[in-house]
Parts: structure tokens; sequence; C-alpha cells
């Protein structure tokens, strides 16, 4: 798979998952921003923070990282009264909100809410309701990888960002992959599926054979925009480690149908010393063009020196 001459810059982001006291908070996106993260994302789950409201008080903590949504299920929310919370946390986080949606893949959440759980196509559908939406309440005026334009409506307070708040999609479908491509400035790939017929959320990882072919599926369809989006992968596990081997053995309970080397192949994982997860991220990057990596927060302070080493520090 050819790449670009010239790739990106890396970014890396960290997935702040754990709720906690304002100051507790606060305290971890400085934190986040000292290791040299440059972006500090929430994730869209119940039980874990109210992503807006995190965010908010993320900007009010730190100076220079961007902030965003990783990703909101977009089943959980009205385009309208999202639109709203879009353009107040843009301006309230000086501009430096990127918004991440998704489809959704928990049902048991949706039960929780009270809200309907819909069949996969109608998830994209709602999904793409949802951006089209967007950009319309948001004033919009072309957004350059579709032929979507504003058509007025209701009155809505407009983001800070011109011509817009960055837009992210994550999933790896057939159907999102193609509105992806269409419509994001960010290409997020998560390196897993939903287990078929599985309404829990379960998932299950991806060999890097097939994020091969995910990821050229969304080259074919994205051939024909004008600027390349920049691709995400969320890295699910980082182990700095002297034996790779030993160090993934814990793991093997959770993918039984694997071995100790398909698990050190995985793409969402990086294992060995700094200098070998080093490697393994400038590996990916010429495989697949990942120029943004997004840790989870248990990985934040152990994918640190890696950053470090990847700006030549």
């Amino acid at each position: 798979m050819s790449q670009p001459a010239s790739p990106q810059p890396f970014r890396f982001g960290v997935n702040l998952m754990t709720a906690g006291p304002a100051e507790e908070w606060r305290a971890k996106c400085r934190r986040a921003e000292e290791l040299g993260y440059d972006v500090i994302l929430v994730p869209d789950h119940l039980g874990m923070p109210a992503p807006f409201p995190a965010l908010v008080a993320a900007a009010e903590a730190t100076e220079r990282p961007r902030l965003g949504t990783f990703v909101l299920n977009a089943g959980f929310w009205n385009p309208a009264l999202l639109a709203r919370e879009v353009a107040t946390a843009d301006a309230l986080t000086g501009g430096r909100l990127e918004l991440g949606l998704g489809t959704g893949y928990v049902r048991a959440e949706h039960d929780t809410a009270g809200l309907p759980w819909l069949s996969p196509g109608a998830r994209v559908e709602h999904l793409l309701r949802t951006i089209e939406e967007l950009y319309r309440l948001l004033g919009s005026a072309e957004f350059p990888h579709s032929r979507l334009r504003s058509t007025g409506g209701t009155p809505m307070p407009q983001p800070v960002q011109k011509p817009r708040v960055p837009l992210l999609v994550g999933g790896n479908g057939d159907r999102v992959l193609r509105l992806t491509a269409e419509h994001a400035d960010i290409a997020a790939f998560t390196g897993a599926r939903s287990v078929r017929g599985s309404a829990t959320g379960q998932l299950e990882v991806m060999l890097a054979g097939e994020l091969d072919e995910r990821v050229g599926l969304y080259r074919e369809l994205a051939a024909g925009r004008e600027e390349p989006a920049e691709l995400n992968l969320l890295i699910q596990f980082v182990l700095e480690t002297d034996d790779r081997e030993a160090a993934v053995q814990p793991l093997m309970e959770r993918v039984p149908y694997l071995t100790p080397d398909q698990v050190l192949e995985l793409p969402i994982g990086l294992v060995g010393s700094v200098a070998e997860m080093a490697e393994q991220v400038l590996a990916q990057r010429e495989r697949y063009g990942f120029t943004y990596l997004t840790v989870l927060e248990p990985s934040m302070e152990a994918f640190a020196p890696v950053m470090a080493r990847l700006r030549g520090e």
C-alpha cells in the first residue's frame, strides 16, 4: 500500500476515562499536558465523565492541548442539542475543540438511557443525519469534502473555529468508512470489531492484515478528496518490557484464539523497550499511514517516553 512521500507530523492523544473530584480531574489534565500530549480526549459511555463539561474543565486547567470527544455515541444525541453543545464548548475552550462521532455499539447503554437500539444500518444513517444537521445548524458554508451547504434554520450559537470544528469519525465498517471518506477531517480506526450478534459491546481484535484491508478500502473511498484526512489509531495497551513474550501472557486469556506471536503483532498494542515501541509506531505509519495515535488513560505515563523519542527529544 503506497503512502504519501511526506507523512503528516505525529499527533498524540490520551483518552481520559475515569471521573474524579474537580481538582483531581484538573491535575490529571495538567499531567497530560506536561507529558506532551497534543490532545486530551474523553469517551461517551455511561459511567464515565460527561464529555462536554469534562472538556471545558480540561481547558481551564491547560493551555496547549486540543480537546476532543472520542467518540460521541450519535444515538445518545439530538442533533440540534448537540449543535448547541459543540458551539458552546468550542467557545468555552477557546477554539480548541475537536468533535469525534461514532454510531455507538453497546445496546445496554441505550436500554439504560431509555433510547431505541437501532439496526447497524439505521445507526449509520442516524450518524449521517447528525453530521448533516450539525453542518446546517452551525453555519458551515461548504464542507470541503461534501456537497452539503448551510440552509439556514434555527439560530444557533456559533463555534469559534472557522469554517468548522474539526470532525473525527470512528469506525471500521464499510458504510461508516464511506461516510468518513466523504465528511471527516480525521478517520479513526479501532483495530477491533463488534462480535457479530453481540449486543453487549463485546469486541474482537483485528489482525494486521485485516486492518490493511480496512485502511485500503478507506483509501479507495477517499481517493477523490482534495485534502487527505488525518488517520488515527486507538492503541489499547502499552507495555514497556525487556521480555515481550512474557509481557503479553496476562493478555492471552482475553484472546485465547490468538498465539503470543499474533498478540505481539496486533496493531492496537505496543510492547517492548521504548526504542522498540517507537520503531513499532514508525512501522505502522509506513504500513498504514497512521500519524495520530490515541492511548487509553492507563497507558498515559507508559507512552510518554515513546512520544518523546519519536519527537527526537
